[in-house]
């Protein structure tokens, strides 16, 4: 029997129990993952290492390196590292300004300077919080079949790109994602964090309340395992994990802090003094248009108990009992089904009208309405709303042990807490009253943020690294598992994430900084084949590993090149036009373009679709938000060719960069070809590049219907090219 057969067959072996508690053999409690964070000192390099080491990462990867025979590529060019990292960090290339900037600065210290600016720019916060966004697969849309839009999740999207532009430390983020509302009460800058528990996949109209509410605890607990814990805990939900020591009973315990939250899609995110100044407001309104008001109530009466019964029947027997039972007989559990079936129920008065409404109440209720217009002057603006979950009150339902997953095979009842073999003891809660929440957020917030958890430290310094790289210290992200990669450097990743929730006091700008002014991130890309033979993957970084850029900073470093990149920052999101015949949800659910206020937004703020995304995007692998996407694919199809050659935003992109580049006028080709290589891939041609350049712009100029058709192909050819498409 191999080792690696003999520690997964040590695995599959069910934990023994004594005195009610798992005892894990110690093969298991030797899982990499969950060994405490030691924080070794750099191991020593030889005199020929040290003109090419620049911080301590580098001991730790030519240590590395020098066991295996192999030796350090040399640096890139500075006008290679100037792209790369504004790349990098930003998803948009240097500008010709930026770059003679960053090229003329001799002095020592100028690529500290240059990254302390590129991690100062707003960009950066969008470039990196779209990573995270992939992680919690973030959408802006319910998915199944509906698919129906939620309207004001672009907050949390917001609140994420905001975060990493101002440095939150990451303890905090992680805290304001899982309880905002009861770490910070009326902090509303942190509230639309708690938007983190409201992007599950959902179909809110599901007849089966108690599958619904089962099937959304499912989702969140997966993905706080993947986005937090970097773990494939979603394999416990039937039975013991086959691979990992993750027991059935853990899914459940991770559950449990779940239990009792609540959907709350009208949270205002304001201070308590402008809600209460909002509320006065709306009772003023109230009170003046009482008289309308109430006319309206009794007009529509009898169509709001109509509705209110036909979409009662709907449900099953156990749901319909809840609804009409006495309020204050209801159990936790009761209130978990009434909260999310009474929205089906109670709904808006436009809606109860066109559904029940006779043509005689349709009249009468148009011209009540007209009689409300008198008031408006009175109403208050409305207050921003978030969409987020909360806890539903201070006694939270029982959570029990399915068997095999399922709904109503319900075996022992659990207490929150996180993996057994971290700690086999329930969490401590601590309810709070005066929230009107059980305090199981919170206590899972703070062991998620704990510098000595093992793996949320570990995970996120993981996540930092393979978005630098293409791939992490552990080349799988979201599974520090059995089946994932082993850490090519755990000594590396020990240290940075000592570093990183010690002296750098979970600071992620310092984390970028400290990777990308190492001598390993400088690296040339070059290949070499004697090294390619002793480590063809990479792992141990000899070279710079050129990668594929994603999908939004492709489109958005057309965007930027041609001129036509549009700044705003935050807000819904927005609908650049689609190709004719393209189908998204039949055309339901893609508003029409309103203009260079959609066309030319940066990609991060369209509209995420659940089911479909921008073809531009899904084409370069954007993924669909149906669960956590730790790293992207890289594929390279037929349709991405087409798309860059044949789409009309890709096209549209091109005109733009020819008029840029042509804008002056009496320009010869060379110079024509000159700027728009400056433009698009940060340097001027070649001797053999410029020839050929010239001779396109000769022949294409009678294919293209003159000069200007011929400059616009040359853009389009350098867009298209693998050197503005790729990290060098």
């Amino acid at each position: 029997m191999t080792g690696r057969s003999f520690l997964l067959t040590a695995l599959w072996i069910v934990p023994a129990w004594a005195d009610g508690l798992p005892q894990f053999n110690a093969i298991q409690k030797r899982w990499w993952a969950i060994q405490p964070v030691k924080a070794s000192q750099p191991p020593p390099v030889d005199v020929t290492a040290r003109p090419w080491v620049r911080n301590e990462i580098d001991h730790f990867v030519y240590d590395k390196l020098k066991a295996k025979g192999l030796r350090p590529s040399p640096p890139a060019s500075r006008e290679v590292f100037l792209r790369r990292v504004t790349l990098d960090l930003t998803g948009l290339p240097p500008t010709p300004a930026e770059a003679q900037e960053f090229l003329s600065d001799n002095k020592p210290g100028a690529e500290e300077r240059l990254v302390d600016r590129l991690l100062a720019n707003p960009r950066y916060g969008e470039r990196w919080g779209r990573h995270w966004l992939d992680v919690v697969r973030y959408a802006d849309s319910d998915g199944f079949k509906q698919d129906d839009t939620r309207p004001n999740m672009w907050r949390y999207r917001d609140w994420v790109i905001q975060s990493w532009n101002d440095d939150k430390p990451f303890d905090r983020f992680i805290k304001e994602q899982i309880a905002a509302d009861e770490l910070y009460p009326g902090d509303a800058k942190a509230l639309p964090g708690l938007g983190y528990l409201r992007l599950f996949e959902d179909e809110f109209n599901q007849a089966n309340i108690h599958l619904r509410r089962q099937e959304l605890l499912n989702d969140l607990t997966d993905n706080t395992a993947y986005a937090f814990l970097g773990v494939t805990l979603a394999c416990a939900r039937c039975h013991d994990h086959k691979f990992d020591p993750l027991l059935h009973r853990d899914y459940y315990r991770l559950q449990a802090f779940f239990a009792n939250i609540k959907i709350d899609d009208s949270a205002p995110v304001a201070s308590p003094a402008e809600v209460a100044a909002y509320n006065a407001r709306m009772e003023t309104y109230k009170a003046a248009a009482k008289p309308v008001l109430d006319r309206i109530d009794s007009l529509l009466a009898a169509p709001r108990a109509a509705y209110r019964k036909e979409y009662t029947e709907r449900f099953p027997e156990a749901v319909q009992e809840v609804l009409y039972r006495d309020p204050a007989k209801r159990s936790p559990m009761d209130w978990q089904i009434y909260h999310k079936a009474i929205t089906q129920v109670e709904v808006d008065d436009n809606t109860v009208v066109g559904k029940k409404g006779t043509p005689q109440i349709k009249a009468e209720y148009q011209k009540l309405l007209k009689e409300l217009d008198a008031y408006k002057h009175l109403l208050p603006a409305p207050l921003p709303l978030a969409q987020v979950m909360r806890d539903q009150g201070v006694e939270a339902p029982a959570t029990h042990v399915l068997r095999a997953g399922a709904l109503g095979a319900t075996m022992e009842q659990t207490a929150p807490g996180l993996f057994s073999i971290l700690d086999p003891a329930p969490a401590k809660l601590v309810a709070r009253p005066e929230l009107n929440s059980s305090g199981r957020r919170t206590a899972l917030a703070n062991a998620l943020a704990d510098p000595n958890n093992p793996l949320t430290t570990r995970v996120i310094v993981n996540r930092i690294w393979h978005y630098h790289f293409g791939r992490g210290i552990a080349g799988t992200p979201n599974d520090f598992g059995l089946m994932g990669e082993r850490p090519t450097h755990r000594e590396l990743l020990d240290w940075l994430t000592a570093t990183f929730t010690g002296a750098d006091g979970w600071s992620l700008k310092k984390l970028h900084k400290r990777i990308v002014l190492s001598a390993t991130y400088r690296q040339s890309s070059e290949f070499r084949a004697e090294a390619a033979a002793a480590d063809g993957e990479n792992k141990l970084l000899w070279r710079y590993p050129r990668r594929r850029l994603e999908a939004e900073a492709i489109r958005d470093s057309m965007l930027a090149v041609s001129g036509l990149l549009d700044r705003t920052m935050g807000g819904p999101g927005v609908f650049p036009s689609v190709p004719a015949g393209t189908e998204i949800q039949e055309g339901r659910h893609w508003r029409k373009s309103t203009g260079d206020a959609d066309e030319n937004r940066a990609s991060v703020y369209i509209f995420a679709r659940r089911l479909v995304r921008y073809p531009m995007l899904e084409s370069f692998d954007a993924p669909l938000a149906f669960e956590s996407c730790g790293r992207r694919q890289e594929t390279v199809t037929a349709d991405q060719a087409l798309e860059l050659m044949n789409g009309q935003a890709a096209a549209r992109f091109a005109r733009a960069l020819a008029q840029r580049v042509g804008n002056d006028p009496g320009q010869s080709q060379d110079s024509l070809a000159e700027r728009a290589y400056r433009l698009t891939l940060g340097r001027a041609p070649t001797e053999s590049e410029m020839r050929r350049s010239r001779e396109f712009l000769t022949a294409q100029t009678k294919l293209a219907g003159g000069a200007q058709g011929a400059l616009e192909d040359l853009c389009l050819n350098l867009l298209s090219a693998s050197e503005f498409l790729y990290i060098d």
